[in-house]
């Protein structure tokens, strides 16, 4: 699917979470080289999150 703007797109998956019984979050963003957000994740809250690295 694809929207005229960010906000628009967003603002649908909410509404569209918030009907079927369910929210989300913002997750991962890709971006171009010169900062233009290309695509930007939005998942179910119970989706896990990303371990970190532990350091040794």
């Amino acid at each position: 699917m694809k929207f005229d703007s960010l906000e628009e797109g967003v603002t649908f998956y909410r509404n569209y979470a918030k009907v079927c019984g369910f929210t989300t979050h913002m997750s991962s963003v890709k971006k171009s080289s010169d900062g233009v957000v290309l695509i930007k994740y939005c998942v179910c809250s119970k989706e896990g999150f990303k371990e970190t690295q532990k350091l040794l």
